[in-house]
């Protein structure tokens, strides 16, 4: 998976996961100990730990692509540099998948967390996971197509009334 591919798969699950929370109530109290370990298992459930994985060696061919433009001379350095910053930058991952686990905890309570990592661990669930970037990307395809066409259908609506009230286009 290429770094743009898991930077649009990641965009794609954040949607599916702020649509999905965006009309439940924050929770007061801050998540105890038990749901965030709940939610990191959550997160792994979903696949998003193997979305991230892309993103530091991604931003580290963006910064090394940088320097590359500026003088392509300095290739062997960078790929030698690149090649360390990845394997030492690694470890970070962890922080992103704990704040998403954050994330999680704060939408949802404990049973919630439980109930949604035993669904990810069923079968559907599974397969939710799965089929998921093929319904979002379809999704996403059929949702553009329609606003185009919508798009289309209301500027010819907007050309007819403005004709209608006398303006040349």
């Amino acid at each position: 998976m290429t770094f743009m591919q898991a930077t649009r798969r990641a965009i794609q699950l954040a949607l599916v996961g702020a649509a999905l929370t965006v009309s439940l109530p924050a929770l007061a109290a801050p998540p105890t100990p038990a749901a965030k370990a709940t939610a990191g298992e959550l997160v792994k459930l979903t696949g998003a730990t193997a979305l991230f994985t892309p993103l530091v060696a991604g931003v580290v061919e963006q910064s090394k692509l940088l320097f590359l433009q500026q003088n392509p001379g300095l290739a062997g350095d960078l790929n030698e540099i690149a090649a360390k910053m990845r394997a030492d930058l690694a470890p970070r991952l962890a922080e992103l998948t704990a704040e998403v686990a954050n994330i999680y905890a704060q939408q949802f309570n404990e049973q919630e967390l439980k109930d949604l990592v035993a669904f990810h661990s069923s079968a559907v669930g599974k397969k939710y996971v799965a089929e998921q970037a093929v319904v979002v990307n379809a999704s996403l395809k059929f949702a553009q197509e329609w606003a185009n066409k919508l798009s289309d259908e209301v500027t010819a609506k907007m050309r007819e009334e403005l004709k209608k009230k006398g303006h040349v286009l």
